[in-house]
């Protein structure tokens, strides 16, 4: 298929940063097995393409399984996969679980179905992942989500926690990756649009309305129209943790500050403002004495 130019820029952006973040977080190395979890979603097609594309030019060599998960939802078409599948001549699996009807029996008419629904595909994917001998499960999350997941988790759940890119599972079999964790949902959309992926909608929640997810990309969307480039300089802050100026003492030794302790343990110091720069047209008091700080 001839690509345009934009496509093409769109094409090495992605399998750039996608590339950094396996670097980065050292995702695949020499002989993995990775399943790469297909949903038929914009993400999941775009992490497949780069995936495929990076491998052909990888300093190391590893194995690529895509996998489906049919959960049975009414109007599924199941021929779209595996025909786009077998197209690009890629090892898939198809894994046929009625998680539809258990989701929809268990989880009352007007509540979000997403945590059931996650929980019983996860089972089924580390189950897969085991049985087709692959040591690492590839997701196809990017930036946005990642950044949405923090704010989820500090507005909703109280926790200053995020989406890794990178996790072992809690049974210690596999590490789950995701390639995507530096790439913004826009250059991805934009993306699938000109590769024409066969989109196949999530009919089971992802016409919920109430979705505390979809606040959420509501709100940074319009912090990010107001203020360009508000989701990336979060993102830039997951990788920048300053735990003495924070408040968990598991992770900071508050008790234990004493006058005179090394400064070194004090990875931020004593600092009032940090450099004025960092945050544009501030007023600097940068040589005044602290008392005189407001």
């Amino acid at each position: 298929m001839e690509q345009s130019n934009t496509l093409q820029r769109l094409r090495k952006r992605l399998e750039s940063k996608a590339g950094k973040a396996i670097a980065d977080y050292n995702m695949i190395e020499d002989g993995d097995t990775v399943l790469v979890c297909i949903s038929g979603g914009k993400d999941s097609y775009t992490l497949l393409s780069v995936l495929l594309a990076l491998r052909e030019r990888a300093p190391v060599d590893f194995r690529l399984i895509a996998m489906n998960l049919d959960q049975k939802q009414p109007g599924f078409p199941a021929d779209v996969l595996p025909a786009y599948l077998a197209t690009i001549g890629v090892d898939f699996r198809i894994v046929e679980q009625d998680t539809y009807s258990v989701v929809k029996s268990k989880i009352p008419e007007g509540k979000t179905t997403c945590s059931l629904c996650s929980r019983l595909r996860r089972g089924v994917i580390y189950r897969t992942a085991k049985e087709l001998g692959a040591n690492k499960i590839a997701l196809g999350h990017h930036r946005d989500d990642i950044v949405h997941t923090l704010f989820l988790n500090l507005f909703f759940a109280g926790q200053l926690k995020a989406m890794p890119p990178k996790l072992v599972t809690d049974d210690g079999a596999h590490v789950v990756i995701r390639p995507l964790a530096y790439c913004s949902e826009k250059t991805i959309a934009r993306f699938a649009r000109g590769m024409a992926y066969p989109i196949i909608p999530c009919n089971l929640c992802g016409s919920q309305d109430n979705l505390q997810r979809q606040k959420i990309r509501e709100m940074m969307a319009d912090w990010d129209q107001r203020f360009p480039g508000r989701t990336e300089v979060v993102f830039s802050a997951l990788q920048k943790i300053v735990p003495s100026h924070l408040a968990d003492s598991a992770l900071f030794d508050f008790k234990g500050l004493r006058p005179g302790k090394d400064l070194a343990t004090m990875a931020g110091g004593d600092a009032v403002f940090d450099p004025p720069a960092q945050y544009g047209n501030w007023p600097s008091f940068a040589g005044l004495p602290l008392a005189v700080l407001p």
